[in-house]
């Protein structure tokens, strides 16, 4: 039983690393594309009607991609970045990839959201462009945006089970070689419970964060 308890309790630390740090990453370069894609949509702040087709096109063809194939496909760039392919940091990379336009779909849905008047009367208390996306935008789509950032990190933890199949290590790692490959159910049914344990908390906090900081 103890075995079995420090394989779980190395893996459960793996995976939180996997999906802290990209989440990080994703949210931080998700939110400047999901920004840079509304504020150069027409009538926006910055309309720029080449550089939002560029993004769309960007965002677009990296949320068609299958992880399970990213995950393959970007082995060169991996093992660029951090010096190999396999184990838990070279994972990171993919993953932050793979969520990059997932976030910042999600955020630009956000920044939608926001009341069709609020960008005349910023121009009317005489803002400048960055002073209405740091005054303006982020703080009224802050409920959206940490929603997107929760939203972000239950996909993580997913596309982090699937990066286990490839040497990526965490939970999805455990699952397949001793709970498929031994034929070790209980081993299966454990990761699978700690897997939606660890989705229900980041839920839970996240819907507690959101509530917190939406003042409308």
């Amino acid at each position: 039983m103890l075995p079995m308890i420090n394989i779980l309790t190395q893996a459960l630390g793996e995976t939180l690393l996997m999906v802290f740090v990209s989440a990080l990453f994703a949210s931080t370069f998700g939110l400047i594309l999901g920004l840079a894609l509304e504020v150069t949509k027409p009538h926006q702040i910055l309309p720029h009607s080449q550089a939002h087709h560029l993004l769309e096109m960007i965002i677009n063809i990296g949320r068609s991609i299958p992880f399970i194939i990213l995950l393959v496909a970007i082995i060169p760039i991996t093992r660029w970045i951090v010096g190999t392919s396999i184990g838990t940091v070279a994972a990171i990379v993919p993953l932050t990839i793979g969520a990059i336009p997932f976030t910042a779909r999600l955020i630009e849905a956000a920044l939608m959201e926001l009341p069709e008047g609020l960008l005349d009367a910023a121009h009317a208390m005489g803002l400048s462009s960055l002073q209405i996306i740091t005054k303006v935008f982020i703080p009224e789509a802050l409920p959206g945006i940490f929603n997107s950032i929760i939203m972000t990190l239950v996909t993580l933890v997913n596309y982090s089970a699937m990066a286990g199949t490839i040497g990526g290590g965490g939970l999805g790692d455990v699952a397949i070689r001793y709970g498929y490959q031994r034929f070790d159910l209980k081993m299966m049914l454990l990761t699978v419970l700690i897997l939606v344990l660890l989705v229900q908390l980041i839920q839970y906090a996240g819907h507690y964060l959101v509530k917190k900081c939406n003042h409308r």
